[in-house]
């Protein structure tokens, strides 16, 4: 077993506890705040991305208002989608960031400068990067570690090949990938972390995971985080699901124990799509609220 980091407490974490947006620990009833994240990838152009950014804005005010909600745009656009989003609570967030801070880095967008552009989010890890891009466990935590310590909410994307799956190796692959990109990273930095759990067999297929496979990886994510640091720390943190997430399975996704929203894909570029699922999402967070009063 790995070991842990920097001494933290031993695990105690209540894997039957997890509800819905809810976790009971010690007689306490810690609440998470829904989030929905849409990913454009790199999709739309300049007039289409504020266009729907515009669009959401104006209907999804109601939504923000219950659950965190945040677009990513291609980072050309991230400064003209930010002012077309105006003061409507939708967080803007950037689909990467680079783990230096500045200096002689062609091509590389450094943390300072996505906050200079009014970013509160970073997506660091997704499978089209890892895999893609051949972007290794430990860049991805050098990436965590830097976005997290800029003052970026960090969305740390793990998830295993359909291969890995088959072979039984969903859990080792996915435990590696936190403990590696959480290396490092003392308790008090995570307060700003979200992590998403993508089946990268999943990703833009069509095929999303059952939901009692969903739900099993993200009882599995949040054990391992318990183990890595603590029990609090795993009831507080926010796990959401990334595998081709519609409004057609919304319903049933985050109803599971211990899903806590999605990264949208393909979805997010449809006004209407993304709406829909922010609309379940904001309604989770409702009555959470209420049933906390």
């Amino acid at each position: 077993m790995a070991s842990r980091p920097h001494g933290l407490q031993s695990p105690d974490f209540p894997l039957g506890s997890t509800c819905r947006a809810t976790t009971t620990l010690q007689g306490m009833t810690v609440h998470r705040r829904p989030f929905v994240g849409g990913n454009w990838k790199m999709n739309t152009d300049l007039a289409s991305g504020v266009e729907l950014a515009q669009r959401l804005a104006t209907s999804m005010r109601e939504i923000v208002l219950h659950s965190d909600v945040v677009v990513f745009p291609p980072s050309p656009y991230l400064h003209s989608v930010g002012k077309a989003l105006g003061i409507s609570g939708i967080g803007l967030g950037a689909q990467d960031v680079s783990a230096e801070a500045n200096g002689a880095h062609t091509g590389e967008v450094s943390c300072e400068m996505l906050l200079d552009l009014g970013c509160t989010h970073v997506i660091v890890g997704h499978s089209e990067r890892r895999h893609g891009r051949g972007e290794s466990d430990e860049l991805v935590g050098a990436k965590t570690q830097i976005a997290l310590a800029s003052g970026l909410t960090c969305v740390l994307c793990v998830g295993e090949t359909g291969a890995e799956r088959k072979a039984g190796l969903a859990h080792e692959v996915t435990g590696r990938q936190l403990r590696v990109g959480l290396h490092g990273i003392e308790l008090g930095a995570l307060e700003g972390l979200v992590i998403a759990y993508e089946p990268v067999w999943a990703i833009g297929t069509g095929v999303s995971a059952t939901v009692s496979d969903a739900a099993e990886a993200h009882r599995e994510i949040r054990r391992q985080l318990s183990l890595l640091y603590n029990a609090e720390l795993a009831a507080r943190t926010r796990i959401i699901y990334g595998g081709s997430c519609t409004p057609g399975n919304v319903q049933s996704l985050l109803s599971q124990p211990g899903v806590d929203g999605g990264l949208i894909g393909g979805a997010s570029l449809q006004a209407e799509a993304f709406l829909a699922i922010g609309q379940f999402a904001g309604e989770q967070g409702r009555r959470a609220a209420g049933s906390a009063t």
